[in-house]
């Protein structure tokens, strides 16, 4: 999906939640994750869009392609499925994981 989303140069992609099969994949699978979207979504297109709703329920407090110090230029947008709940003592997921690596 994200290879397609780059070639055809789309705005964002939306991941409807469920990215992990597990609550609490393994550390290579987040490392494979990150590889992946360093791959495909690291890179310097310009994002068309800008968000105009509170971010505070970002992760960060903001969208990441936002941040001066990433240069995201495939933002992927998602939301925590049953798979990626935060249910860790601190209420962190992978994804939210992802979402500042």
């Amino acid at each position: 999906i994200l290879q397609i989303a780059k070639e055809r140069r789309a705005d964002c992609v939306l991941l409807g939640g469920d990215l992990f099969h597990d609550n609490k994949p393994s550390r290579s699978t987040i490392v494979k994750a990150m590889d992946i979207l360093t791959r495909y979504c690291l890179n310097d297109a310009d994002i068309g869009f800008e968000i105009l709703s509170d971010q505070s329920n970002f992760t960060t407090g903001q969208v990441n392609y936002e941040n001066e110090n990433m240069n995201v230029g495939l933002p992927v947008f998602t939301i925590h499925g049953n798979h990626d709940d935060p249910s860790s003592v601190d209420n962190t997921s992978a994804v939210d994981i992802l979402a500042t690596a």
